[in-house]
């Protein structure tokens, strides 16, 4: 391949995986007001530490573009991965907070049908957009979206456990379902916080 064909096959992976980026962030904004405006309805800290995920995932989505569309090398990278880092931390922080105080209180969260519904397009689009993700980042050598892809992978993930426990608050009235899938994001933000700071070395 040419010196051409290389500059022209990386400019379109890049605008590739900034097209995939708005597309997250678009996705997430709106999933973060239909989540908490679900969680605050229903009283349903799953829903809420979902919509607290979509956030965190707002801010990664955003670190990516930023560096993407800059120049910075390595140093910029690195901090984009320790801002992913971090973000992270703090969501496993509100959702241990907020399931310990559902379970001792014994707080039975409500049904959500809008909630609901959001949790199941989003496993597939949180699919879907991963998928772009990890193969545009593996193209063009760049570690911060292909641990961002990583990111949108489990939040699909993610979504689908949280779906599992509002249903089954739903359904059957396991009221405890709820707080305990929030856990799953728990354990989950940990991890990934973990593998972001160890990534940026």
């Amino acid at each position: 391949m040419s010196a051409t064909a290389g500059t022209t096959t990386s400019r379109m992976l890049l605008r590739r995986g900034l097209m995939l980026e708005y597309l997250t962030l678009s996705w997430n904004v709106v999933g973060t007001v239909v989540l908490l405006i679900s969680a605050f309805a229903a009283g349903s800290v799953a829903l809420a530490g979902f919509g607290v995920d979509s956030m965190i995932e707002i801010v990664a989505s955003a670190v990516v573009v930023w560096q993407l569309k800059s120049e910075g090398g390595s140093g910029r990278e690195r901090r984009a991965l320790r801002i992913i880092a971090v973000a992270f931390v703090l969501l496993a922080i509100y959702i241990a907070a907020q399931s310990a105080v559902v379970l001792t209180s014994r707080s039975h969260p409500g049904r959500s049908a809008l909630g609901i519904a959001w949790l199941a397009v989003t496993v597939g689009a949180m699919f879907a957009l991963a998928a772009g993700k990890r193969d545009t980042g593996r193209r063009l050598g760049n570690a911060v979206l292909q641990t961002e892809a990583r990111v949108t992978l489990i939040d699909g993930v993610l979504a689908a456990a949280v779906l599992l426990g509002v249903v089954l608050n739903a359904a059957a009235g396991w009221w405890w379902a709820d707080p305990l899938s929030a856990l799953v994001i728990l354990v989950y933000g940990l991890r990934e916080a973990h593998h972001a700071w160890a990534e940026a070395g």
